[in-house]
């Protein structure tokens, strides 16, 4: 099988698992470079992945070898870092958001699209077996006419284990920022995209205080909301809620719900790909766990890359393409416009309805 050489860019935490998977576990790819304005990142996470080249990141760039570029650096170099891959002629997938402004996402689309090049980005859990599984529950008709949901994403935000959590609490970061992606881009999946939202917000303490290392005892300032509700209206008029904090100690809530006419569906985590996934129907009282369609259920971080590269050889569109990206990175925008302006904000924003994996990856 012809295989696609992918280059990151980007070796922080999370790069670990892309790479293990990159290298490992998709057969139409392979990891052959990294890169990291850190140079001494690159060369320990490379030594983790025997044969993996290191770079500096402009030769990476420049590499006719590469193929696809995985963008890991942080939020804030997303769009800097995904123009430059794309003006080097190489298609880029970016970890999420797609961007921090819709001017930059909307620049980045266009930029590929004029040069004939992919953009994709995470998250990539949607193509797990848990939603994919829920996903095919709706397409089938077994909860029938889908007519709410609800999402929630509470926590006590990331100072207490994160090594470098300051950004976190800055424009870009927050809780709907930093974990909407996956919510969001979940419920999109499973119900389109999103017509139209209401937000309330509130910052509920000025400062946080990091009792992680190395910054143990330094005081953030807190710029940006960490407790926000919304309203999400999406396509045929189903309402949804979603709650997203950082100001929360603990909960019982579910993560996501679906209610249809004919039965409830609760959807997993949509930060991992398995289960379990669970159904109550009509006129019943147990709730019953559904068996997982066959796919990627464990930790399966880069699905996203594979399933765009296979795309690319096949001449057909990716599953998690930077129109979806685009309109959930719209999605989050808009909820904070909405607190802001207390009105209900419309989304100008549309992408198509993901739909399943292919079976070849």
């Amino acid at each position: 099988m012809e295989k696609t050489n992918i280059g990151i860019i980007g070796c922080g935490i999370i790069s670990k698992i892309y790479a293990k998977n990159l290298s490992q576990r998709f057969a139409g790819v392979r990891l052959a470079a990294l890169a990291d304005l850190d140079t001494d990142k690159a060369r320990a996470r490379a030594e983790e992945f025997p044969g993996t080249r290191v770079l500096e990141v402009d030769a990476l760039l420049a590499d006719p070898e590469i193929g696809i570029i995985v963008n890991l650096t942080v939020p804030a170099a997303h769009f800097s870092v995904a123009k430059r891959a794309l003006e080097a002629g190489k298609s880029v997938y970016n970890e999420k958001p797609l961007t921090l402004s819709r001017e930059e996402g909307h620049a980045l689309l266009a930029l590929a699209a004029e040069n004939g090049l992919r953009v994709g980005s995470a998250p990539d859990t949607f193509m797990g077996a848990g939603i994919q599984t829920c996903r095919k529950l709706i397409a089938d008709g077994v909860i029938g006419e889908p007519v709410g949901a609800q999402a929630f994403m509470l926590s006590r935000g990331v100072e207490e284990w994160h090594a470098n959590p300051e950004f976190y609490y800055k424009p870009g970061g927050g809780p709907v920022f930093d974990m909407g992606p996956y919510y969001i881009t979940a419920l999109v999946a499973l119900l389109g995209p999103v017509h139209r939202a209401f937000g309330v917000a509130r910052k509920s303490f000025e400062t946080r205080l990091i009792r992680s290392e190395p910054h143990r005892g330094k005081i953030i300032d807190v710029e940006i909301p960490t407790h926000v509700l919304s309203t999400l209206e999406f396509a045929k008029g189903v309402p949804a809620t979603f709650a997203a904090s950082f100001d929360v100690w603990g909960s019982q809530v579910p993560r996501i719900e679906i209610f249809g006419s004919e039965a409830s569906l609760s959807v997993p985590d949509p930060n991992t790909f398995g289960g379990p996934v669970l159904l109550r129907r009509a006129r019943t009282k147990v709730w019953e766990e559904v068996p997982l369609v066959p796919g990627f259920a464990e930790n399966s971080r880069g699905l996203g890359v594979a399933e765009m590269a296979d795309a690319i050889r096949a001449g057909r569109g990716h599953c998690a393409d930077g129109a979806l990206a685009y309109h959930v990175l719209d999605v989050m925008h808009a909820i904070h416009d909405a607190a802001a302006a207390e009105r209900w904000a419309e989304l100008e924003s549309r992408c198509a309805v993901p739909g399943a994996v292919p079976e070849a990856l």
